[in-house]
């Protein structure tokens, strides 16, 4: 299996020049004075659709030929990675549908409703959303655009990294969420690339750690379900591309418990004045929680803001 090069995030750029936003990268905040280093937040939370999915979402469906653009395009999703297909279908005039859990979060389901997609609910505790899209796809004729297993998903996450190290300059060390593995995946091509000597860290939620598994014993491990608030990280397991890409590039693996998750959120809302879902704190909760020891100039990926009003409301008032 051939695996994503520098090139294709190279690639991925140019064709996400105007139709991606070049996120801010925050520096100086209060982060630096209590965890006694330098951090460079990449905010993704400013992307498009709220996270960096748009990224790779539009490098994949951008590439289809006019055949497949007229069959349309499916996916499964808990709710970024739909709502950036769906995103990308309705600039591009492509038919979407995602498969997405009965409980999703509201706000991100709406989302990609409002994008024009047809949202298909399953019961994750009764189906496999990988089963009902290939199902789909084969009945449909549907390209199926996964959210994190696919070459053009993973060069467009890498992206993100591309940007932050041309704004950020030298890093020690550079901390990524990690789910499914694309946006990690993605990123560490970029910075194994340009900057071999930053340690490249994923960051997971102690309570859907497959990844972190996976990466220790070299084989690939599945996390059933996974009841985290980390929305975003709950996929089974790697997928196929991006665990031996992952074990090729990346340095080490930490986890944070949902006590840290949830302080990482509380904390960027209050100190650095951002919203961030629970996903896209775990970089910050590594930090905070002292899971990474802190040092030097380190970069983190901030994968996204989408959360429910209830959710961060529940958080702020705890």
């Amino acid at each position: 299996m051939e695996l994503p090069t520098f090139d294709d995030v190279k690639n991925a750029a140019d064709r996400l020049a105007g139709h991606a936003r070049r996120t801010p990268v925050l520096t100086q905040t209060r982060l630096d004075d209590d965890v006694g280093a330098e951090i460079h937040l990449k905010c993704e939370n400013f992307q498009r659709i709220g996270a960096f999915k748009f990224r790779g979402a539009w490098n994949a469906m951008c590439q289809l030929d006019h055949e497949a653009r007229n069959r349309g395009v499916v996916t499964h999703s808990s709710g970024n990675h739909g709502q950036a297909v769906a995103l990308s279908g309705q600039l591009l005039g492509i038919q979407t549908t995602v498969v997405m859990p009965q409980d999703a979060p509201v706000r991100k389901r709406a989302a990609t409703e409002r994008y024009g997609a047809t949202v298909v609910d399953y019961d994750p505790a009764v189906s496999k959303r990988e089963n009902i899209s290939a199902e789909l796809s084969r009945e449909h004729g549907y390209s199926l655009i996964p959210p994190f297993d696919h070459p053009h998903v993973i060069a467009g996450q890498g992206t993100a990294a591309l940007e932050l190290l041309a704004d950020s300059g030298e890093l020690d060390m550079l901390l990524v969420p990690c789910g499914g593995g694309g946006l990690l995946g993605g990123n560490a091509i970029t910075t194994r690339h340009l900057q071999p000597d930053c340690r490249i860290i994923g960051v997971e939620p102690a309570l859907a750690d497959d990844a972190t598994r996976s990466f220790r014993t070299g084989t690939l491990q599945r996390v059933d379900n996974p009841q985290t608030i980390a929305d975003g990280t709950r996929t089974e397991s790697l997928g196929q591309i991006t665990f031996p890409l992952i074990q090729k590039l990346v340095d080490d693996f930490c986890t944070v418990t949902e006590e840290a998750i949830v302080e990482a959120v509380r904390y960027l809302f209050h100190e650095v004045k951002i919203v961030v879902e629970p996903s896209g704190a775990l970089g910050v909760a590594a930090l905070l929680s002292q899971a990474v020891p802190a040092a030097g100039r380190i970069g983190v990926i901030v994968s996204g803001g989408n959360i429910d009003g209830e959710t961060i409301a529940a958080i702020l008032n705890t």
